[in-house]
């Protein structure tokens, strides 16, 4: 989709106005937040480093807990230790496929191409490693986004950072605490607001419009641009208008049916090119560790991985955890382990896939891309590299690659729209007026998105998203402790047997010994 502003006309100069605007605040913001580390020849945004490091100091201190708690996580994951009377909102799954869908996006198809453009296929490696690591993040934030969360009189839930954060800073005094609480908060709207919301509609519009034939095709007007908007902010609002419980019944459908026709489509790509299975494999474990070629060496290809796959799932970020706080349960470290699934799938599962489908294709396009930034350039748009990998199957391929971004956006925005609603509660409080406020803003900047770019706006949203990660981690540290009783509790209760006594908690069990 070309941006508003090369269209001319009203629209055209409310895009550049609001850029315009932007640019100088976007550039200041940006270059606090991501903030360059520089290793020999090659930089990388200091919060990168900070999400990496959590990854690994959680890895250690939970006892490898993202290997060891898979099996626990699936039978959580199935209702094994669970009842409907437990306090929540939404199942296990719906909770993960809540999360899994905020994730899970247009950063595993695009960002994952442009990965394999500026770091080659040794990026895989990287980003497989980080994925790994990031499983520990998710299991620490979301035990507490349930730890500490808030059950209303009418069974609605709030958790996640907002009522973790004022516990784990409640020792700095409480105005610091709730300054650096407000900071996440207008930090995770800004985002759920321009990036989780106007990014997606820009980007979902503009793959439908090029399948549909361009700027010449059905939707080549700003007209209908207008229209797509409004139809999608109509579908959007359909679904976030019944709350948590609406958006994890239609996102248990939605993740599995996107994920399915996405993965399936990686797999026809490997399948046509699978005499290359061997090249591809030696390629990545060569690249990681002899990349000959791209900036930086070893660490230049090593920090291309983990910053695409920090960016791809939001591990350390805060974010997840107020999805996964309307689990129905009685034990917090529970949707923990579920929550170890969502890097797994996002990362080590859906940005390998697409990795491996580019460098098995093996197309023109992919070594052109690597060229062009070996020669200075910047890094390609990396849905091409995946579209043109797709191409190699059938012609028509890319159209399926069509239907799983807008499938992919279309999640990651009614997600986005619950994680905006509890920062918006959290800033002006509960209430059915507020709650229809905030919504109604939030359609409006869906249709903007088709309509409009702001691009500045959105470059600012995304800075915003990684401010809360320096805040969340530092949160998160402080409460290590909590989170490791629960989880040794928990897991000590598994292995007597009192986990199979579904809806009862530690009191009901401890009464129930002494009556007996």
């Amino acid at each position: 989709m070309a941006p508003a502003s090369e269209d001319g006309g009203l629209l055209g100069t409310i895009d550049a106005a609001v850029n315009s605007f932007f640019e100088p605040i976007t550039a200041v913001f940006s270059g606090i937040v991501f903030f360059p580390i520089t290793i020999g020849d090659f930089s990388f945004p200091a919060v990168v480093a900070w999400l990496i490091i959590a990854g690994i100091v959680f890895t250690f201190y939970f006892g490898f807990i993202q290997f060891r708690g898979l099996k626990v996580a699936t039978q959580v994951v199935r209702g094994k230790f669970s009842s409907q009377d437990d306090p929540g909102e939404v199942p296990h799954f719906q909770a993960l496929t809540s999360a899994l869908s905020g994730t899970v996006g247009l950063g595993n198809i695009a960002g994952v191409g442009a990965a394999m453009a500026l770091g080659g296929p040794g990026a895989t490696f990287w980003m497989i490693l980080a994925g790994l690591l990031g499983m520990a993040s998710k299991f620490a934030e979301c035990t507490l986004g349930v730890k500490y969360r808030e059950v209303h009189e009418d069974g609605s839930i709030s958790g996640g950072p907002f009522k973790y954060l004022p516990v784990a800073f409640a020792r700095f005094g409480r105005w610091p605490a709730k300054i650096l609480t407000g900071i996440f908060a207008v930090a995770i709207l800004i985002f759920g607001v321009a990036g989780g919301n106007m990014f997606q509609a820009n980007q979902t519009f503009a793959q439908i419009q090029n399948v549909t034939g361009g700027d010449d095709g059905l939707l080549g007007s700003a007209g209908a641009a207008l229209i797509f908007g409004l139809v999608l902010a109509v579908l959007v609002a359909v679904v976030i208008l019944g709350g948590i419980k609406s958006i994890g019944a239609t996102t248990s459908k939605l993740v599995p049916a996107m994920a399915g026709i996405y993965i399936v489509a990686c797999l026809f790509v490997i399948i046509v090119n699978i005499e290359n299975v061997p090249a591809a494999f030696g390629a990545i474990i060569e690249g990681a560790f002899r990349p000959e070629g791209f900036a930086g060496g070893i660490i230049g290809v090593m920090i291309v991985g983990f910053q695409r796959a920090s960016f791809s799932n939001e591990a350390g970020v805060g974010s997840a955890a107020i999805a996964h706080s309307a689990v129905k349960t009685r034990r917090p470290v529970s949707e923990g382990f579920v929550a170890l699934f969502e890097p797994l799938v996002d990362t080590v599962l859906i940005c390998t896939m697409t990795a491996l489908a580019i460098i098995m294709a093996s197309t023109p396009s992919l070594q052109a891309g690597i060229d062009q930034v070996q020669g200075g350039g910047a890094a390609p748009d990396g849905v091409i590299l995946t579209s043109d990998a797709f191409a190699t199957v059938l012609p028509w391929f890319p159209i399926v690659l069509s239907i799983a971004v807008a499938l992919f956006a279309y999640s990651t925005l009614i997600t986005w729209s619950y994680y905006g609603l509890k920062s918006w509660e959290y800033l002006f409080g509960r209430g059915r007026r507020r709650e229809i406020a905030y919504k109604v803003i939030f359609l409006l900047f869906t249709v903007a998105g088709c309509v409009l770019s702001f691009s500045q706006v959105i470059s600012f949203a995304d800075a915003a998203l990684f401010v809360c990660a320096f805040v969340n981690l530092l949160g998160v540290y402080l409460l290590l402790p909590v989170i490791k009783k629960e989880m040794k509790e928990y897991l000590a209760d598994r292995k007597s047997g009192k986990l199979e006594v579904l809806g009862i908690d530690d009191n009901d069990i401890k009464e129930a010994a002494a009556t007996a």
